[in-house]
């Protein structure tokens, strides 16, 4: 039992660090990702900090406003790093011309998306905490009251949820080699758009407000505010966790399920080696 177990630890282990080897090789994009992240992110941070300019109003709280942008920036990079490392892992077994050789080593596919996950999981953390250390260096930041503890934890179970969409959304790539990839992008925008990672949900239109309560980011991203910016929410941070708990329950076993169905699908008509 025991051996078994340290058998399928070491088989989930082995694609974590496959793919950091596959980042080692790839070091030139990921030094570009980087560089245009945190481009990014400071762009989007310092329209809170020009926003008393912009609207000629000096008594804005601009302080707020650069940790509002700020914080919905990294949760969103984080949230989406995570779902793009586990959609794209198709994508990426057919440019490096392994998916035959993974999809008929004898090892569970539960196992390779375990290693998967944790891959995802550990690469956006550190890749997020680079780009929230080098865009907070620009400005005088201020977190009273913060909670950081349950911030963190509001994080790690939302991550769970998003892993279960990326599963899903990783089904498109293999039904459709010659355009599956570019369907997660277009699922990854509507995420972006109704979740309130620049702007308060409520802002948005009603039919995409209800959409927005669909979205495991919406929950992460308001209890994330929630916790580091008490004085600014109604709501105790502990109340976004259960739908999140529920979404992820729901999502990930649900992912992995239909994931495993497209995967005998593709493999009986013969669509698993197609690269367009």
């Amino acid at each position: 039992m025991i051996q078994n177990i340290q058998i399928e630890a070491r088989q989930s282990y082995a694609f974590v660090a496959r793919n950091f080897n596959l980042v080692k090789r790839y070091w030139g994009w990921e030094v570009v990702w980087l560089f245009y992240s945190i481009a990014n992110a400071l762009s989007v941070t310092f329209i809170g900090a020009g926003a008393s300019t912009i609207t000629g109003q000096q008594s804005l709280d601009t302080n707020f406003l650069i940790t509002y942008l700020l914080v919905g920036t990294l949760v969103w990079h984080f949230l989406s790093g995570i779902f793009n490392n586990v959609s794209e892992m198709i994508a990426w077994e057919r440019w490096e011309g392994t998916i035959e050789y993974t999809f008929m080593a004898p090892v569970r596919r539960f196992n390779q998306m375990i290693g998967q996950t944790l891959f995802a999981v550990l690469y956006s953390f550190l890749f997020t905490v680079v780009i929230g250390v080098v865009v907070s260096s620009f400005f005088d930041l201020h977190f009273v009251g913060a909670d950081f503890l349950s911030a963190a934890g509001i994080l790690l179970v939302g991550s769970v949820s998003f892993v279960g969409i990326g599963v899903v959304a990783s089904i498109l790539p293999l039904l459709y080699p010659e355009r599956g990839a570019q369907m997660t992008n277009i699922v990854q925008a509507l995420f972006l758009l109704v979740s309130g990672v620049y702007y308060p949900v409520s802002v948005l239109p009603d039919w995409l407000q209800a959409l927005s309560r669909l979205s495991p980011a919406t929950y992460v991203l308001e209890g994330m505010r929630a916790a580091l910016l008490p004085d600014q929410s109604t709501a105790a941070p502990t109340h976004y966790v259960w739908p999140l708990l529920l979404m992820g329950i729901v999502m990930l076993p649900l992912g992995v399920y239909l994931f495993q169905r497209a995967e005998r699908y593709t493999k009986r008509t013969g669509k698993l080696k197609r690269n367009g």
